[in-house]
């Protein structure tokens, strides 16, 4: 069974080092402010996601009980995550920030 749990928890980890990697290379490529936006705030939550759920496999495994910590921090993250990513486009769309030719969406001017 140890075993079992080894390779659950490096398949997580793996996979949530994958989507952190994507996310990376698409804050770096990607060409303008919102969609470099969007790469960070869905893949690299996943990837921490993935992480902290290999974590919390692996420390409730030697705990022999199911550790919290783990889960408030994945709560707390995919709660944050969109609000922040949200409230960041808004400032964007008031400051008025230069958006490439295929971005849809206009700001709404009073």
């Amino acid at each position: 069974m140890d075993s079992l749990i080894e390779w659950a928890v490096s398949i997580f980890v793996i996979i949530g080092g994958v989507f952190a990697l994507v996310g990376s290379v698409g804050l770096t490529r990607l060409p303008d402010f919102y969609t470099r936006l969007h790469g960070p705030t869905k893949a690299t939550t996943l990837g921490v996601g993935g992480t902290i759920l290999g974590s919390l496999i692996y420390f409730s495994w030697q705990e022999h009980a199911l550790q919290l910590h783990e889960v408030l921090i994945t709560l707390f993250l995919f709660i944050t995550a969109p609000v922040s990513a949200h409230m960041l486009a808004k400032a964007a769309m008031h400051r008025d920030l230069k958006r490439m030719k295929g971005t849809r969406g206009e700001p709404w001017k009073q």
